[in-house]
């Protein structure tokens, strides 16, 4: 929506709980034993190979994603996967969407990053925002390559 202003931010625990709100179809998925996802975001919050991020528009949390950073031997450096991509739907999901998208890339090239992953969504529409933002299908991945920070090649 157009006049509204955006914030993208690191998490804070105090954010998880509205995050699990916001994605909690993508987030129920869990089996017994295990942690439920909203314990596993909190302790992601602290590790330096995670960038939780929150997007808030007037100090109301309307988005969130997690990139997560892995060594790779065969794309040449490390390749950020992106585990998580929850936007509150409603007239403005497709722009938090592309903020977040925006941020983790530049987030992902700062860090080294030779290579951006993502699941294939089970929406269109969460397909479509991810081809929107240069992703293409690799397997059972979407994946875009981004340049590390530094190199010559890198665009803003």
């Amino acid at each position: 929506m157009p006049g509204l202003e955006y914030l993208v931010r690191p998490a804070r625990i105090t954010d998880i709980d509205r995050l699990a709100a916001i994605g909690d179809t993508a987030l129920s998925v869990g089996r017994r034993g295990q942690p439920d996802a909203a314990d596993v975001l909190r302790q992601l919050v602290y590790l330096p190979n995670a960038s939780l991020l929150v997007v808030e528009t007037g100090r109301e949390i309307v988005g969130g994603a997690l990139l997560v950073l892995r060594p790779s031997v065969v794309s040449g450096g490390y390749v950020g996967t992106i585990d998580l991509l929850v936007v509150d739907e409603g007239p403005a999901a497709d722009r938090v969407t592309d903020i977040l998208i925006a941020e983790l890339l530049r987030s992902a090239s700062n860090k080294g990053c030779s290579t951006v992953e993502v699941a294939v969504p089970a929406q269109p529409a969460g397909l479509a925002r991810l081809e929107r933002a240069g992703f293409g299908p690799a397997g059972a991945t979407l994946r875009r390559s981004v340049a590390v920070a530094g190199s010559a090649v890198r665009r803003t």
